[in-house]
């Protein structure tokens, strides 16, 4: 069965939890519209965990790797909400397809509607995408 998600205004845990349950039971889940997705809290804190996180590996060449576009950056904050370390982790993560604004005709779909409510306090995922690529945090 496939799944589409309008991530537009939707916290990343809540698009997470759900593509996770879904894509582990089986179905498809498609992604849209990547870049309207938020990520809670202010902005420095954000930034702040990112630069964390980017500078845990030391080296560029070693890792931690962090996607630059805003759909591929969705994908793999989805992914270490799988059971990475198992098979079936592995083949559930190719059934997620991630699309960003005008990648994907979305005339004739029906979307699955998410309960969630906007917080105070957000990023969009296209701002935290744009400062990972423009700045070296």
């Amino acid at each position: 069965m496939k799944i589409y998600i309008d991530a537009t205004n939707l916290p990343l845990g809540r698009i997470g939890t759900f593509t996770a349950r879904k894509v582990l039971t089986g179905d498809e889940v498609y992604i849209l519209n990547c870049e309207d997705a938020i990520i809670s809290g202010n902005k420095k804190d954000v930034l702040e965990r990112i630069t964390n996180l980017r500078n845990k590996g030391g080296n560029s060449l070693k890792g931690p790797k962090i996607p630059r576009p805003a759909p591929r950056l969705l994908k793999r904050l989805i992914r270490g909400m799988l059971p990475w370390d198992k098979q079936r982790g592995r083949d559930a993560y190719k059934k997620i397809k991630c699309y960003g604004k005008n990648e994907f005709d979305s005339s004739k779909i029906e979307f699955t509607k998410l309960d969630a409510r906007l917080p105070q306090k957000y990023m969009k995922l296209s701002e935290v995408s744009k400062l990972i690529w423009f700045q070296k945090i």
